[in-house]
């Protein structure tokens, strides 16, 4: 499980004394603690790789618009932070889908729920976050099947 990668990850940071990567580490565990409070779960479901997965990618989001603001404000040694961070987030997200795989996923959803127009783009989105959620950015994915319906 990803929790127990990200535990296991901070132990080691910790032993090596890599206060860049544990304080990566300790952001991660706390946005993940805010999410199971959020969820008032209070600990963490059976298999929640799905949950991890769903919080890093909205970490590293947050991370790439701001290297983005940095780079663009002129502030190299803020932006060199989030990049720091960004790829420790990286580190714990499952593979992503290339545009062709996540193409032929979406495609596959479209014909088994018998999607003909863009009026079932809602149904088709919902699927496609209930099966692929953490191996799509379904950013991209919203357009990828407006063109599959279109």
């Amino acid at each position: 499980m990803l929790r127990d990668a990200i535990k296991a990850a901070t132990t080691n940071a910790m032993k090596a004394r890599d206060t860049a990567r544990l304080g990566a580490l300790r952001l991660i565990a706390a946005a993940l603690k805010n999410k199971d409070i959020e969820l008032r779960t209070g600990t963490a479901p059976a298999d929640d790789d799905v949950l991890v997965a769903d919080v890093l990618m909205k970490m590293a989001k947050q991370r790439r618009e701001s290297i983005e603001m940095y780079d663009k404000g002129g502030r190299a040694e803020l932006a060199a932070a989030e990049r720091a961070e960004l790829a420790v987030i990286e580190e714990f997200l499952p593979k992503q889908m290339d545009e062709a795989e996540a193409l032929a996923a979406i495609k596959s959803v479209v014909t088994e729920i018998g999607a003909t127009s863009v009026k079932d783009m809602g149904r088709v989105m919902a699927a496609v976050k209930a099966r692929f959620a953490g191996k799509i950015d379904m950013s991209k994915a919203s357009g990828l099947v407006k063109a599959a319906l279109g």
